[in-house]
């Protein structure tokens, strides 16, 4: 795919959808970040359900240290491997009362030596709290990347680095929930929605759906 074509591509995102927003529900840095952390092989939807008592409980790293991996897992016992999750955010809390004041830090480094926080993770924390241009490349990313011809890569993180020399710099505070909406909704795994893509004339993936006759 050559640069102006994906150009395009991200010229129609961008008017569909100026300001996109991850659909994790969140009100601060750490709550997006517990969030984050808790949607790993886990829905979104399913992470909604269980955060908004969890967050009444324990606003701060404090008051959820406070709680301990059995107060905690209670708290996420419907997400996915949540017994891992719980002792991996109550380490995380440990660390963020202990060497960052509570707050939670905003640089790459500071994030992954958080137990629990991934490239991925980090990434996404980077981009929606702190602003940062970078891009979160998940199951949805990977496949939109690879089957458009947008950024095709073997690994996620091939992918990420393509995204990153192949988007230019305006669209890339916002290309991560523009690819990830769009493969959740749009472009989805068993059988893309292509009769109502955004993008189906410029997309170089060469089995399209179609509309019935």
């Amino acid at each position: 795919m050559n640069a102006a074509k994906r150009r395009a591509i991200f010229e129609r995102f961008a008017d569909n959808a100026p300001n996109p927003k991850t659909e994790l529900k969140f009100t601060t840095p750490f709550e997006l970040l517990i969030a984050v952390i808790l949607s790993a092989q886990a829905t979104d939807k399913g992470v909604n359900k269980a955060t908004p008592a969890l967050f009444r409980a324990a606003k701060t790293p404090a008051a959820m240290l406070a709680l301990g991996v059995p107060g905690l897992s209670r708290f996420i016992q419907t997400i996915g491997l949540y017994n891992s999750k719980a002792k991996n955010i109550i380490a995380a809390c440990k660390l963020l009362v202990e060497r960052h004041g509570g707050e939670v830090p905003g640089t790459r480094e500071e994030l992954e030596a958080l137990p629990g926080v991934g490239r991925k993770t980090a990434n996404v924390v980077l981009n929606v709290a702190f602003g940062e241009p970078t891009i979160a490349v998940d199951t949805h990313i990977f496949r939109v990347a690879n089957r458009t011809g947008i950024a095709p890569g073997k690994t996620v993180r091939s992918v990420e680095e393509k995204l990153m020399k192949f988007v230019p710099e305006e669209f890339r505070a916002n290309i991560h929930h523009w690819l990830i909406l769009h493969g959740r909704y749009v472009c989805k795994a068993r059988k893309p929605d292509c009769p109502t893509c955004l993008i189906v004339d410029l997309c170089e993936y060469r089995r399209k759906t179609r509309l019935p006759a």
